[in-house]
Order: structure tokens, then C-alpha cells, then sequence
């Protein structure tokens, strides 16, 4: 099956709002083997609407939109899209007299007059019940078999109506065993997208068949296999053998697969280790230790840290000497070092994190440019430190910065001493 998505919002193309509801239907709908083909954002205004489902109808015959079906003005899917297939709009007294009552259990109060156009629909539509908001969802198709499903804009609302109609009604209309479209993403840290793709070699163009896409983002560059035309075992089958290829290029950059998160990685692995962790952050300032207790359950590990910005607290709070930061300077690999055993004195933990650099956009020099940083493990008493001058802007330097701690401890738990950039204490 073909599809395409129709979002609608003048707040979509504006930049205001971020279109996250194509991406999560594009997700859902694959892995039922319906193929996303196009995705059109187009404003509010009825012609606009009118003419982006037209065309979309034309082309495949099965529209999926988002947003415009709320109580304002500027609500003109349903009407538009009705106009498409020949329907006027009809008052539906079911849809109205439950909206009344959510009113009144809700807000204590009558329904607004504006929210009764929330009642409107296209005569000869099926109605798809929301039990997360307020506006239903409409399904219209004519004698040729095209069809419209129009969904609410609210993410929250269009996340659930997706899950509790749309994916198990159209799961009922393609035929058990088709193929399905699913992906597998293998996630790297440190590694560029070209150092990547000359490891791979043949692979970089795709693995068996299976296309092979290149994600470069902050946290390193996400390598994602997809599968198009297989049943589900053969996709499986497919996405294992290659994931398993891919591994064979890169896998000492591989640190996780699909939605894995370093920073929960890492501590499950500290767990396993019965070891605990404190953090000592300059140029971060607290990014590392935000990260690390994001992931629940995290205060079975992490004991606390530093935000150690100025020279005069890496001293007195770390007991880095003043005089070591005097002749090397706060962004150095002796500093980074002092840091990463001073907090683990301090916090008595298992392993310490450094981290100091220059995130800019100021501050750089010839020899220090913007983006310099240099991160420390101390893993009790063992020290290892690596330096990079990562990209980016501000937050994408602080951001990386942190990345790249956490892969440094991966890597020292892996004992890779022989890492490029990566010096140990003999």
C-alpha cells in the first residue's frame, strides 16, 4: 500500500511548531509495510488544504492528514476535504451531546458555542473515536476506493487515535504476510560519516540488498540498515545478517542499536561492575551529570559531581594544583586528568569523568581553537585522557563534549588502549 501524509498548520510552516506527527506516522505505518511516499505540509486555509489532498488522492488514493479539526476559525480540514469527494457537512448529535458531557465532567461548565463546529462532519463519513481529546477523527472514502483519514494535530491525540484505530484498521486491509518496511539503526560515537563509509567499503552502498543510510547528528552517526520488500521472518533474517556484516566493519565504534541511549548504556554497565561514578564538568556545566540522571534509577550509581567552571573551583573544590592550571592552562590534558581523580576522591567513587574545554564562540586561540576539549576516565586510580576539537555550535560542542566522555568510558571498559588520541598513566 501507498500513502501519503498530509499535516496542515499555518504554525507548521512558519517554524513555530515542529512537524513531529509525519515522522511518527511515517514510523507506524512502515512497519505495517505501507509505503510512506510523500509528505506535504500546507497551511490552513481551505484552498491550500483542498488541493495538497487532491493531489495526494491522485497519486495513491490513500491520504492520511493531521491538524485542523480543532473549534477556531482557522479548522478547515473537514469542509475542504468533504468538498474533494462531492459531501456537505451534516450535524452529528452523537458527537455533540458527548462533547457536551466532557465539558461538564471536565470543566465544570457548558460547551463553548465554538467547539459545537467540533460536531460537523462530512455526510457518508466514518467517525474514529478519540478517547484523548476532543475532536474525533474522520475516515471518508468514495466508491473508487479512495479515502481520507483526518486525524487531530494535538501529537498526544493523533499518537493515540493512531494506536487504537488507524494501525489496526488498515492492518485489516493488507493481506497476512505481505512485506513489511522495517529498519535497524546502528548507532556509532566518534567516527566520522566518511571515515564510516571508507571502513565499510562495499557495504557503504548497501548491505545484501538492503539500503544503508548515513545519520550524522550530535550524538555521532547513526547507520541505518531498511528492509522494503520481505515478509516479516525474511526482514528479520535480512536485518540480522546485515547488522551482523556492518558490525564486522565498524563494530569498535558501535556502541548501541536503534533508540540506545550511551549515557543508560553506560550505567547499566557500571551497575553490572558494582562500580559508581562522580562527574567534575567545566566547559559542560552539568550536561554530563544531566545526561547520567536522566535515566531512571541512576542514583544507584551516580553519587554526584562538580560544575567546576572557574579556575579558582577546579582548585578548591577538585584540588587541582593552581599552579598546573597557571602552566598548562584549564583546557589541557593534565587538567582533564586532575579533575576526573579529583572528583572521584572527593565523591569516593569508582570512576571519575573530566571534562574541560572551549565551547565557544569565544575564547579560542591558534593552537586551542573553539571546540578543543579534553575528557579523563579515572577508573580507581587508572587515568586515561583523549583530546578533540569537535563542531558545532555552542550547544552542539557542550553536547558532543558529553557524548564523548561516555564513549571514553566505553572504550576504557573495553581497555582500548590503543585508541587514536587516548593516553594512559604508565
Amino acid at each position: 500500500m501507498n500513502l501519503e501524509i498530509v499535516t496542515i498548520g499555518d504554525e507548521l510552516l512558519l517554524g513555530f511548531t515542529i512537524d513531529t506527527n509525519a515522522a511518527q506516522l511515517a514510523r507506524e505505518l512502515a512497519a505495517l509495510g505501507v509505503r510512506i511516499v510523500r509528505r506535504t505540509t500546507c497551511g490552513d486555509d481551505a484552498e491550500s488544504i483542498r488541493q495538497a489532498v487532491s493531489d495526494a488522492l491522485g497519486r495513491t488514493g490513500a491520504v492520511i492528514t493531521t491538524g485542523g479539526l480543532g473549534p477556531t476559525a482557522d479548522d478547515m480540514t473537514k469542509p475542504a476535504i468533504a468538498a474533494i469527494f462531492g459531501k456537505g457537512m451534516r450535524l452529528d448529535t452523537g458527537i455533540l451531546t458527548a462533547l457536551r458531557e466532557r465539558w461538564r465532567k471536565r470543566f465544570g461548565h457548558d460547551l463553548p458555542v465554538s467547539n459545537e463546529q467540533q460536531a460537523m462532519v462530512p455526510e457518508g463519513c466514518t467517525i474514529l473515536p478519540n478517547r484523548h481529546g476532543s475532536a474525533p477523527g474522520i475516515w471518508l472514502e468514495d466508491a473508487q476506493g479512495r479515502w481520507v483519514i483526518m486525524l487531530p494535530g494535538v501529537p498526544r491525540e493523533m499518537r493515540g487515535m493512531l494506536a487504537d484505530t488507524v494501525v489496526p484498521t488498515l492492518r485489516d486491509r493488507l493481506p497476512v504476510g505481505g512485506p513489511v518496511i522495517r529498519s535497524r539503526t546502528l548507532r556509532t560515537a566518534n567516527i566520522a560519516e566518511s571515515a564510516l563509509a571508507d571502513r565499510l567499503g562495499e557495504l557503504a552502498r548497501g548491505v545484501n540488498g538492503l539500503s544503508l543510510a548515513y545519520l550524522p547528528g550530535a550524538d555521532g552517526v547513526d547507520l541505518r540498515l531498511t528492509s522494503w520488500d520481505r515478509d516479516a521472518r525474511a526482514t528479520a533474517a535480512a536485518l540480522d545478517e546485515a547488522a551482523a556484516l556492518v558490525r564486522s566493519k565498524v563494530s569498535r565504534y558501535v556502541y548501541g542499536e536503534n533508540d540506545d541511549d550511551l549515557a543508560a548504556i553506560m550505567l547499566a554497565e557500571c551497575a553490572a561492575r558494582n562500580a559508581t561514578v562522580a562527574v567534575a564538568e567545566s566547559c559542560t556545566g552539568g550536561m554530563l551529570g544531566m545526561r547520567l540522571t536522566a535515566v531512571p534509577g541512576s542514583s544507584r550509581t551516580v553519587l554526584g559531581g562538580t560544575i567546576a567552571y572557574a579556575n579558582a573551583v577546579k582548585a578548591r573544590e577538585l584540588g587541582v594544583p593552581a599552579a598546573l592550571i597557571d602552566e598548562q592552562g584549564a583546557v589541557s590534558e593534565p587538567v582533564a586528568r586532575a579533575m576526573a581523580t579529583g572528583v572521584r576522591l572527593r565523591f569516593g567513587s569508582t570512576i571519575g569523568l573530566g571534562i574541560t574545554g572551549i565551547a565557544g564562540p569565544d575564547g579560542g586561540t591558534p593552537e586551542k581553537p573553539v571546540g578543543t576539549v579534553w575528557v579523563a576516565v579515572d577508573l580507581d586510580g587508572d587515568v586515561h585522557a583523549v583530546r578533540a576539537v569537535l563542531p558545532g555550535d555552542r550547544h552542539e560542542i557542550r553536547w558532543r563534549a558529553a557524548q564523548l566522555a561516555l564513549d571514553r568510558l566505553r572504550k576504557a571498559f573495553l581497555r582500548e588502549q590503543q585508541s587514536e588520541g587516548w593516553t594512559a598513566r604508565g
